[in-house]
């Protein structure tokens, strides 16, 4: 099976892994901190958290900008159920904004939700596609609402020139196996803010401090969120990496982008010249004739050895999200969820594979496109 992203294991990959593996300390050790370090410099964030999920590291975001139950975060739909769901951890309310074309929220849609409830907004780089932090924030001038920017798709992204992970008060990075680069399952919360760093190494590790010989003292309440060497160790290998990963995606998304130009079946999302996107996801949107039979679509690829998916149905429509707040609709986010197919897109993939991906798609939506009533 094609899947639509996958990690690359290289044989340093292996090495540093064996390495962290023989030497004397498996966790909380110095691979940690040098995985930090290389997150910091290649955002030019301050500081950086490494956490055993990008769901841990959201919760720790979340707690560390003082969330609290009846107040509000502001979020999109179109992401992982974590993004809300780490809010919910922290008794807040989720009001869910509308997305733009491009997966990611919409300035537009969050301004009528701020109220004097609003703590956090946090946006989502869809697919790797930054989010226009710098739009949002203007939405929050004189007010103390702060900014989440959940990069999970992100590491390596950047608008403008600027490093996503550098652009919000606090920036989410998750290093699961099929993200940009993996340190089996991982994340990172990064700040500028001290503070906030502080929180999130506190909830990381149970709300303890060490203070002399064996004394020490839990100060909050925390969790054990740690990432282990090993996993650093094989992240910070990856890193070294990262570059040329996105670059190979790009070339895989170039054929992507000159064989649907013109399409008669699907949109493509277009990348801006300063926009650089890590490329997690290469998205999709059929046509509107083609959305009713997008499950056939979807299944006739898989059985070809096609692994498309879809990113994502959206969070509101969970029956646990149903059961807390009521039906709920937002017409960008169902439309994109209706269209939305992500083809293969990784730097596992040869050219001849991605043409395979291109000439299979085009034949079964030109055999299903006559069965939808328009």
């Amino acid at each position: 099976m094609m899947v639509y992203s996958r990690q690359k294991i290289d044989d340093d990959d292996i090495q540093a892994v064996v390495e962290a593996l023989k030497s004397d300390m498996l966790t909380c050790g110095n691979r940690v901190s040098e995985f930090e370090s290389a997150l910091c410099e290649l955002t030019g964030a301050k500081f950086a958290v490494a956490m055993n999920s990008a769901t841990s590291a959201l919760h720790a975001g979340y707690i560390a900008l003082g969330v609290n139950k009846n107040d509000e975060v502001i979020t999109t739909p179109i992401t992982f159920a974590a993004t809300a769901n780490a809010a919910i951890m922290c008794g807040a309310n989720v009001k869910f904004a509308d997305i733009l074309p491009n997966g990611n929220i919409d300035p537009k849609s969050i301004k009528p939700l701020i109220n004097d409830k609003t703590k956090v907004i946090t946006a989502v780089d869809f697919g790797g596609y930054p989010a226009d932090i710098d739009e949002i924030k203007n939405l929050t001038k004189n007010s103390q609402i702060k900014i989440i920017d959940d990069a999970s798709h992100a590491l390596g992204s950047s608008r403008d020139g600027k490093m996503v992970g550098n652009l919000a008060d606090v920036s989410i990075f998750s290093f699961h196996a099929i993200k940009p680069i993996t340190t089996f399952e991982g994340g990172a919360l990064l700040t500028n803010d001290e503070n906030i760093a502080t929180s999130a190494r506190l909830t990381r590790s149970h709300g303890i401090i060490k203070k002399q010989a064996w004394n020490m003292d839990m100060i909050k309440l925390g969790y054990n969120y740690r990432l282990s060497d090993v996993a650093c160790a094989l992240g910070f290998s990856q890193i070294k990496k990262l570059d040329k990963f996105i670059n190979r995606r790009y070339e895989i998304a170039k054929i992507y982008d000159d064989a649907f130009k013109g399409s008669k079946y699907l949109k493509t999302i277009e990348i801006p010249s300063n926009i650089r996107s890590a490329r997690h996801l290469y998205p999709v949107l059929l046509n509107s004739n083609l959305w009713c039979v997008k499950e056939d679509i979807y299944n006739e690829l898989h059985a070809r050895g096609i692994g498309v998916q879809v990113h994502y149905k959206p969070t509101y429509q969970f029956s646990f999200y149903k059961n807390l707040y009521g039906e709920i609709r937002l017409n960008g986010a169902e439309d994109f969820y209706r269209a939305e197919l992500s083809l293969p897109c990784h730097q596992m993939m040869s050219d001849e594979d991605a043409r395979l991906v291109i000439s299979n798609l085009n034949e079964i939506m030109e055999k299903y496109r006559s069965r939808c009533a328009i």
